[in-house]
């Protein structure tokens, strides 16, 4: 517990730091972040006898994003679109010339590319946002809302759970846990939202960050249990060791991945 405290807070301190610093920082970490986490789960699915291939998945997270990130125009998608039919591609035509061709292993070289790219474009389309106050604001709530839930999760799940909620793919989670998690996702992004509301500046109504909470930390757990469902699949407990009680770089992204999504449809619409 101690070393899980220890870590959490400085993985805290590196992200204050980031969304304090914005701009190329934050981008720079956060593409960074990306490539720990593609890494990761390629060497999850070679543990597991697959043979993902991960050169074009490469190409597009150090290639696309970048463009994209500079780039803020409609041409910037297009490249974008054409890096990722280009990746598509040559992942299927790789696989297909082996010697002994797998959909398995197809499949499991496109999934880290899907789980990262498009979210990783949705958190630097928010950082890109005119309105400095609200990109601020839609940001803190993105890392809050699962960094809370899991909390929640977590503690309330450890001192009250008795119902399992799906032992299959996490024999730890329980039900009581989950509710603890949605409470605390809710709470967190009520948190942000009267700092935010302090600043004086224009936000949304009140209910929207409510809503974006309760549905928020319930996508954050579905991206947990999806995570959860690849470890098991791979028969890894976590998918790194560079952070000490959290295990690895995709261990702290996958609910983030998910609720990045959320918060930029929420984004797009208004």
């Amino acid at each position: 517990m101690k070393k899980r405290t220890i870590t959490g807070v400085f993985l805290a301190l590196i992200l204050i730091f980031a969304l304090v610093m914005r701009g190329w920082v934050f981008s720079l970490l956060w593409v960074g972040a990306l490539c720990v986490a593609l890494y990761e789960l390629l060497h999850a699915f070679s543990l597991a006898g697959h043979r993902p291939v991960g050169l074009p998945s490469w190409v597009a997270l150090l290639v696309g994003i970048p463009v994209f990130t500079f780039v803020q125009s409609k041409s910037s998608l297009y490249l974008l679109a054409v890096f990722v039919f280009c990746a598509f591609v040559a992942i299927c035509v790789q696989v297909m010339f082996r010697s002994e061709p797998k959909i398995d292993d197809m499949l499991v070289s496109l999934l880290p590319m899907n789980m990262l790219l498009f979210p990783g474009l949705c958190m630097l389309s928010l950082l890109g946002i005119q309105d400095v106050a609200l990109s601020k604001m839609l940001m803190w709530l993105v890392f809050i809302i699962p960094a809370a839930t899991d909390v929640g999760a977590y503690h309330i799940g450890t001192k009250y759970g008795k119902t399992k909620l799906i032992p299959q793919i996490s024999p730890n989670k329980t039900v009581e846990g989950a509710l603890g998690g949605l409470l605390t996702g809710v709470l967190g992004a009520i948190v942000v939202y009267l700092v935010a509301l302090s600043q004086n500046v224009a936000l949304p109504p009140w209910w929207h960050i409510l809503l974006l909470g309760f549905i928020g930390a319930i996508l954050a757990q579905v991206g947990d249990l999806f995570a959860s469902l690849i470890k098991r699949h791979c028969n890894v407990k976590d998918f790194g060791h560079i952070f000490p009680g959290h295990g690895g770089m995709m261990d702290r992204l996958d609910s983030i991945l998910i609720v990045v999504v959320l918060i930029f449809l929420y984004q797009v619409t208004l």
